[in-house]
């Protein structure tokens, strides 16, 4: 069994198999893979960008062609992937796999038609390609210490968000938990429930900056999680005392819910069913320039459909965390591309892609 299944003669291939003396196993065997060198020819087929117009691109993927080929040496796309059995994809058709998949909830029997491949080679390489995306860029939405996020940056947002109607002069961006909806798991089933929410699925705490770009993501954790749970794990604060202050020593500080704590480097609405006429217009005036964190939120399941999607997220049979960290990923890569609402709204250009990532 040397050769492929299909450089076997069609009489030489019957006799074989129906050999008395061939063990029933290895007949089995030779017969899956006469079927997926079949299927493997019938979709060798090379896959090419220039195949698509820009409206299509953007439908399927999210970004033009001519940006997908920028990204591809920003975002270290090999120019080859291959998995373990040995199927080898180019860089950019892998690229592309995950951007396919992520865009809509769609089934691997219809990327098998888009990119001429079998539903297996789909899946590994659409896995691998989050992998790599994921070990090479999470730290983009974990560390703080981004060259970007400098002082002066932050001075600006700081003017951005008061300009916008914030009575705060010295707050630079917006926190706040999202619970995404994923199917009831086989164990851990009270863990991860959200009673507040109602269903199963998995916590992410954000910080949104005026440019529009989700500057720091935390998690997952499991959906029952507090928001102010989340913050305590995170440890978010800390790092706010030590870095976000200005010349004189002032806290700068983000803006959350009223779930959150009041801090220095945390304010949160007025709480309370007595509150005063001043109290009562702050509220008024922070929620409208807060309403920017749940815009981003909202762009990333636009994008991103198959975030939104619960029978395709699966705890224990797929990387829920990582499927959700690449697509705030590419959420911000997008942003710099081509802007976003937060950003209009707050007349505060975001940074070009080759800032962001490098």
């Amino acid at each position: 069994m040397a050769a492929a299944a299909y450089d076997w003669d069609a009489q030489v291939l019957a006799e074989y198999i129906t050999d008395p003396d061939i063990p029933i196993e290895e007949v089995a065997a030779v017969l899956q893979l006469c079927h997926d060198d079949q299927e493997r020819l019938h979709f060798a087929r090379d896959f090419s960008l220039d195949n698509y117009n820009e409206q299509q691109c953007l439908d399927n993927f999210r970004f033009t062609a001519d940006d997908i080929h920028r990204l591809c040496p920003l975002l270290r796309i090999p120019e080859r992937f291959s998995t373990p059995n040995r199927f080898h994809a180019p860089g950019v058709e892998v690229l592309c796999i995950v951007l396919n998949r992520l865009a809509y909830p769609s089934r691997f029997s219809q990327l098998q038609e888009f990119f001429h491949r079998t539903k297996k080679e789909c899946n590994l390489f659409f896995l691998l390609g989050i992998e790599h995306l994921y070990r090479n860029f999470h730290t983009r939405l974990t560390d703080w210490n981004q060259p970007w996020l400098t002082q002066g940056a932050i001075q600006a947002y700081c003017a951005a968000i008061h300009a916008a109607g914030s009575p705060l002069q010295n707050c630079w961006g917006f926190i706040d938990g999202t619970v995404r909806k994923m199917c009831k798991p086989s164990r851990h089933q009270r863990e991860v429930f959200s009673g507040h929410k109602r269903f199963h699925g998995l916590k992410f705490q954000s910080v949104v900056a005026p440019n529009g770009l989700i500057v720091n993501l935390y998690g997952p954790v499991p959906g029952r999680r507090h928001d102010a749970w989340l913050l305590q794990e995170s440890d978010i604060l800390t790092h706010c005392e030590a870095t976000f202050n200005d010349q004189a020593g002032n806290p700068l500080c983000l803006f959350g819910d009223s779930a959150y704590p009041l801090r220095n480097h945390l304010q949160r609405p007025h709480r309370g069913a007595n509150l005063t006429p001043q109290q009562q217009n702050f509220n008024a005036s922070m929620s409208s320039v807060r309403m920017a964190v749940e815009w981003e939120f909202g762009k990333i399941i636009s994008l991103w459909a198959f975030m939104d999607f619960p029978k395709n997220i699966k705890l224990y049979k797929s990387p829920v965390g990582k499927l959700y960290h690449v697509a705030v990923f590419l959420t911000n890569c997008h942003t710099c591309l081509y802007g976003s609402q937060t950003s209009r709204h707050f007349g505060v250009d975001p940074h070009t892609l080759e800032q962001y990532l490098y």
